[in-house]
């Protein structure tokens, strides 16, 4: 048996509304993602692509971070490196004093006074460049709350400050490195810091005291050696934090690309869209003002 169906007005005209609706629907999703640069404004509007995009914001937030930390790192570092390098050249000079000084058979009392004068000013130079802050916060003193990293007691020795504690920053998953030196580790350790031999220089030209300039002699070249391992160290660190910070810089701008990818539309091709959605949508009301024209005898059928 043949099932005939009727087809009435009504069904032609909810049929004709509904096709309206859904060009409308499609030509304000076009429009919207057009006007957004967007092709996911809502997460229902494709929910892998939604993650995907979630996904690479948490990791492009994870790399930023990891480059502040390695910025401030190597903010930290480089003043120790340069404040270092500072205190070499004066070492040097001081180390020349005492060669000068330990030439007994040219100097009298007097050079000597004059020799022992300029040391203490150079021992006064570096404490204050071992003093130096960053962020007022002493670069020498670990995580010390002393503004200082060395007091001067005024009798030719010297009080430390650094706690030991270290400054870490995290530069990488699972890639952390220290971003300062502790003082007993440039300096040497208590009583027996540059500042203890530069002291004793200084007391042993005062007094002609050649033994005395002898053994200062050897200090201040083991003073220096460990500056020198120490400006090491700094170097190796610094690279370290330098290269993490190119990788993760490196990291952020694929992130950016893979979140790009799933989140922006193409423009070009969303221009395309929105002209196809209108000419469907402007053909659905042609189509439907057409058949929305009921006659009488549409209304007795």
């Amino acid at each position: 048996m043949t099932t005939i169906t009727r087809v009435t007005q009504r069904m032609l005209t909810q049929r004709s509304l509904t096709s309206v609706d859904g060009s409308l629907a499609k030509m304000s999703a076009a429009q919207e993602q057009m006007t957004t640069g967007r092709k996911i404004n809502r997460p229902s509007d494709d929910p892998a692509g939604t993650a995907t995009a979630m996904r690479a914001r948490a990791e492009i937030a994870d790399q930023q971070q990891y480059q502040r930390n390695g910025q401030d790192g190597l903010a930290r570092l480089g003043i120790a490196d340069s404040t270092i390098q500072a205190m070499n050249g004066q070492l040097t000079k001081a180390y020349t004093l005492a060669l000068q000084g330990a030439n007994t058979g040219s100097n009298g009392t007097t050079s000597e006074a004059a020799l022992a004068t300029e040391v203490d000013q150079i021992r006064q130079d570096l404490l204050a460049s071992a003093n130096t802050t960053y962020l007022g916060r002493p670069i020498f003193g670990g995580t010390t709350t002393s503004p200082v990293a060395y007091k001067d007691n005024g009798d030719g020795t010297v009080t430390a400050y650094d706690d030991g504690g270290d400054v870490p920053r995290q530069v990488g998953a699972g890639t952390t490195v220290n971003a300062n030196l502790h003082a007993a580790d440039v300096f040497g350790s208590d009583g027996n810091t540059v500042f203890d031999h530069l002291a004793a220089l200084s007391t042993a030209l005062t007094n002609s005291d050649n033994a005395g300039i002898q053994a200062q002699i050897g200090n201040l070249q083991a003073d220096m050696a460990q500056m020198g391992t120490a400006a090491a160290t700094e170097g190796a660190r610094y690279n370290q934090i330098s290269t993490a910070n190119d990788t993760a810089s490196a990291a952020v701008l694929t992130l950016q690309t893979t979140q790009s990818n799933a989140e922006d539309v193409d423009i070009a091709q969303a221009t395309i869209n929105v002209a196809t959605q209108q000419t469907a949508y402007q053909a659905a009301l042609a189509a439907t003002s057409k058949t929305i024209q009921p006659s009488l005898l549409d209304f007795l059928r």
